[in-house]
């Protein structure tokens, strides 16, 4: 397959990132947005432009919001979920699925079409498709350019021979229907329980227009010590050989304040030549981002031909060995929130166009995660269209960026994968994301066993990032001597046998579970998955919750019930992992997922359209995230009445300031709401720290459902209290 040169027209740093008034903003740029609404056709044949195109679909978003409708988009099986499927016995023993995945589709590819017109003749004119799947090919004007085979990187496409500068353009661009459409040897993306894969192009499509010299890529790398950044501009000249002159301004991005005088440079290149200018740039008295404060610059650039603006923060993370621990600006940070799986929501019913909705995007990552108290998340196995990426960055979120691997079966697999193209996607997947301040973690995979990851793909990509930003590895075990690694730590879900889902078992666990592939204390580790009972939004347990609902409520619970019962364990379950410091980080599984009719797992709205949580979930779960965490570390279901016990409360302060206040722990009847005894202690906390109190308590001496409940208050803050809740029954 002849593949076209990829091109580094701006990457993720300037018109590919910021929305079409920050591309325009320089004169020698010009962008034309080709979003919008595009006619679309299917085909069996690759290399068949269809004669027809009779349906329309929304660029960016995914193609089965078609209209008319296509039938059967989205059924695609792997070969993993196949097995899955098996398992869960869903399909019998004796299904078979002989190549990496089937479809029952009666197509293989979707052709998307539509006309611009001629712009202003330029040098240089690069068509950038920012992210589609599965597989990118472009036709302009009947002339095939070139094709793309990453389903999460940018594609970028020199199309300045096949423009028609004086009339109109024809623009057709192919993807695969499912990832079958993919050489299997190209690292489609995979996702052991995901069973729906929606085609789409589901980001951006811009043309980048410009004259000699053209800026391929920028990226910004602060430097904080020395209030510096480090800079890197790709320069391409498709002229003849050139003295030419970079001129380089920071400002700020929120009022447009000149930050510095600006910095100009010469640079000599030869006819056709490619060059890589590296300058460090001053930013005087530079303000940090951080969560609290997402403070964001710009970059502006010029070479008389071409300019662009680029977006960055001032800010460093790295990981720590020693201390095992996240370090954000040169302080600790404790990792809170959640897993984010996209893709799995590509195939909910209810997804439509809602990722692409920008006040659904900035209420789903702004508002909620500000009153959940996270201030970190993982995308998960699928990556967002790139105005999540912006998003975040004004939000002040810190991601964990992971690439959609997740296999089990390594030998079926990599087999097929060629190392070259692994490679090569995983060196646009740094350039296209490397000047977002919210990326602050790379990860290669997912739950995944494969060494080639640790010694061939991290090496060969990790010098790219300037900001040398950790990689995490799925079950591979750190890359470097700094790299964190992650455990799902599921030691209460998936018993084969009573008593299923023991809460008890918190009692003495001590807060860790040996990890799979790398020691306990050797390296900073980050829980990004532990034990849930996934409920579906109308309540209905998901296949991986089923049996334990049935044995913990009985078979005929009501969605209330089991809706409370999910919060209550997931609340008691995250406020365990924190209190024991023995993670730099707790995400839970998962703030946005599938509701699909074999959900394995699921989130925790109630109506996804408008983003409203369900209220057990944001009262438990919102109360065990803030900052001052509490955990009460008792799990009986049953006591007698009348008697005394001491009730150990760990307690763990994630600010940078001393937490001083109160911490009742009292019994509430949970029909009358009649506090039946009460016990108070003062407690002071140092800075990131943690404390452990024992405290007696008189069991209340009528029986009767009860709360066990520790409030813990701290004066000045708007959280406040903390509260950590036990139910138990009196006899």
């Amino acid at each position: 397959m002849n593949l076209h040169k990829v091109l580094y027209p701006v990457g993720l740093v300037a018109a590919l990132l910021l929305g079409p008034a920050a591309r325009t903003a320089e004169a020698a740029r010009t962008v034309l947005p080709l979003d919008g609404t595009w006619s679309v056709a299917e085909s069996v044949a690759a290399d068949a432009i269809p004669a027809t195109f009779d349906h329309t679909v929304a660029v960016p978003g995914l193609t089965d919001q078609a209209k008319p409708p296509f039938a059967d988009v989205d059924q695609f099986e792997t070969y993993e979920h196949v097995q899955n499927e098996i398992e869960w016995g869903l399909l019998p023993r004796g299904e078979k699925c002989d190549r990496l995945g089937r479809t029952r589709q009666k197509r293989n590819y979707f052709w998307y079409e539509r006309t611009f017109p001629a712009p202003a003749r330029r040098d240089s004119a690069v068509l950038v498709v920012d992210k589609a799947q599965f597989g990118t090919a472009v036709w302009l004007n009947g002339k095939k350019i070139g094709e793309h085979l990453g389903c999460f990187t940018a594609a970028c496409f020199d199309v300045a021979g096949a423009i028609h500068w004086q009339g109109e353009n024809r623009l057709v661009i192919r993807i695969g229907a499912h990832p079958g459409a993919l050489p299997d040897w190209a690292m489609p993306p995979t996702d052991i329980e995901k069973g729906l894969w929606t085609p789409g192009i589901y980001d951006r499509v811009s043309l980048l227009l410009a004259d000699a010299p053209v800026i391929e890529t920028i990226q910004v790398a602060p430097q904080i010590r020395d209030s510096t950044i480090l800079v890197q501009t790709r320069l391409r000249n498709p002229g003849p050989a050139r003295i030419a002159e970079i001129t380089c301004q920071v400002k700020t991005w929120k009022g447009g304040r000149a930050v510095g005088p600006p910095v100009k440079q010469r640079v000599e290149l030869a006819a056709g030549e490619e060059k890589t200018v590296t300058q460090s740039i001053a930013v005087p008295n530079a303000t940090l981002w951080c969560p609290e404060d997402p403070f964001l610059y710009v970059l502006e650039t010029s070479t008389g031909g071409d300019s662009c603006t680029t977006r960055f923060g001032m800010r460093e993370f790295h990981f720590d060995t020693a201390s095992r621990r996240a370090w954000l600006n040169g302080k600790i940070i404790y990792l809170r929130g959640s897993s984010i799986t996209l893709h799995r929501f590509f195939g909910d019913p209810q997804c439509a166009g809602l990722p692409w909705d920008e006040a659904w995007v900035r209420k789903f990552l702004i508002d909620i995660p500000h009153r959940m108290h996270w201030n970190a998340f993982r995308l998960c196995i699928g990556p967002p269209p790139q105005q999540w990426l912006d998003i975040a960055d004004e939000a002040g979120l810190l991601l964990q960026y992971e690439a959609p691997i997740w296999i089990w079966n390594q030998a079926r697999y990599l087999k097929h994968w060629n190392e070259a193209e692994v490679i090569s996607q995983f060196k646009e997947f740094v350039r296209d994301n490397w000047n977002h301040p919210s990326v602050v973690l790379w990860d290669a995979s997912n739950e995944t066993f494969w060494t080639e990851l640790r010694t061939k793909v991290i090496p060969a990509v990790r010098g790219l990032d300037l900001s040398n930003r950790p990689w995490e590895d799925g079950y591979n075990g750190p890359q470097g001597p700094d790299d964190p690694f992650e455990d799902h730590p599921y030691f209460l879900l998936g018993r084969k046998k009573p008593p299923l889902f023991p809460l008890v078992a918190m009692e003495t666990g001590g807060g860790w579970q040996k990890p799979i592939g790398t020691p306990m204390n050797s390296h900073a580790c980050i829980i990004n998955e532990y034990d849930a009972l996934f409920v579906r939004r109308d309540g209905r347990p998901t296949l991986a919750s089923q049996k334990e609902f049935d044995y913990l409520l009985g078979p005929k619970a009501t969605s209330e019930q089991r809706f409370m019962f999910s919060a209550y364990a997931l609340a008691g379950l995250t406020e365990y992992w924190r209190a024991y410091r023995n993670y730099a980080g707790v995400m839970y599984l998962t703030y946005l997922d599938g509701d699909v009719p074999q959900a394995v797992t699921c989130d925790n709205f109630r109506d996804i359209q408008r983003l409203v949580l369900d209220p057990y979930f944001a009262d438990y779960v919102g109360n065990a995230f803030k900052p001052l965490g509490v955990y009460v570390n008792f799990w009986q279901p049953e006591l007698p009445a009348g008697g005394k016990r001491s009730y150990r409360v760990i307690m763990v302060n994630d600010t940078p300031e001393t937490a001083r206040g109160r911490l009742d722990l009292v019994w509430e009847s949970v029909s009358s709401s009649h506090v039946a005894g009460r016990a108070q202690q003062a407690f002071d906390i140092p800075a990131l720290g943690q404390a452990t109190y024992d405290i007696e308590l008189t069991t209340p001496i009528e029986a009767g459902p009860y709360q066990l409940k520790a409030q813990a208050f701290w004066d000045g803050k708007s959280w406040s209290p903390t509260v950590a809740r036990r139910k138990v029954t009196v006899k």
